[in-house]
């Protein structure tokens, strides 16, 4: 198995939000700054590494038709210890990300990978599964997160880059603000994706045409 190609596709084939349009909740409701983006980014990553790797390693006493009830229960062990992670190191992010913290354990894309991939391949896949897609789903809320803070108040990570002339248009950093942008992204990364399709099947449609000659 190619752990690479694993690895990559859930950092742009199939992106979590921008590709998939998964987990569409936490990337509208915790990208009003790149900081708190970066912490839920960070904490699903572990989540959903962790997980393929505890699936992958019990899935052959797992019985089928308890598999989601596990799943769920496995993702909600780890959640907790993120939960308590935070809420003793970090208490000012913890109570930034709110409930929508709690509600990892119900994110698609985590119960999605567990059930599709993790269940049914080794731990080193799961695990490189797993760290694409968390790495995907990361890079994606810092985006949608730099690019909201970047507008709506003229910071990124806390860090004034406009001065204080710069109108800051605070529809930015809300739902409706958050609906635009994401929309806008998720629309670019789609274009990219089709643009490379079609530039794959030309390359295949090629190399066909010149081993038949």
């Amino acid at each position: 198995m190619n752990l690479w190609k694993e690895f990559y596709k859930g950092l742009f084939q199939e992106n979590p939000i921008f590709r998939l349009a998964l987990s569409l909740c936490p990337a509208l409701a915790v990208t009003s700054t790149a900081t708190n983006a970066l912490a839920m980014g960070l904490s699903v990553l572990f989540v959903i590494t962790a997980n393929n790797m505890v699936v992958s390693i019990f899935r052959k006493v797992i019985h089928p038709k308890i598999r989601v009830p596990v799943f769920i229960m496995s993702i909600a062990t780890i959640v907790t210890v993120v939960e308590l992670v935070l809420e003793a190191f970090s208490p000012v992010l913890f109570k930034a990300l709110g409930i929508y913290l709690a509600l990892v354990v119900v994110f698609a894309i985590i119960l999605a990978r567990a059930e599709v991939f993790a269940s049914r391949n080794g731990i080193i896949p799961s695990f490189f599964d797993g760290l694409g897609m968390g790495m995907g789903f990361t890079g994606a809320m810092v985006l949608i997160g730099i690019i909201r803070e970047f507008f709506g108040y003229g910071s990124v990570f806390g860090f004034p880059v406009l001065g204080s002339w710069y109108f800051k248009p605070l529809i930015v950093v809300l739902p409706p603000g958050g609906f635009i942008i994401i929309g806008l992204l998720i629309g670019i990364f789609n274009m990219i994706g089709w643009k490379m399709a079609e530039k794959k099947e030309r390359e295949e449609e090629v190399l066909a045409e010149e081993e038949y000659e």
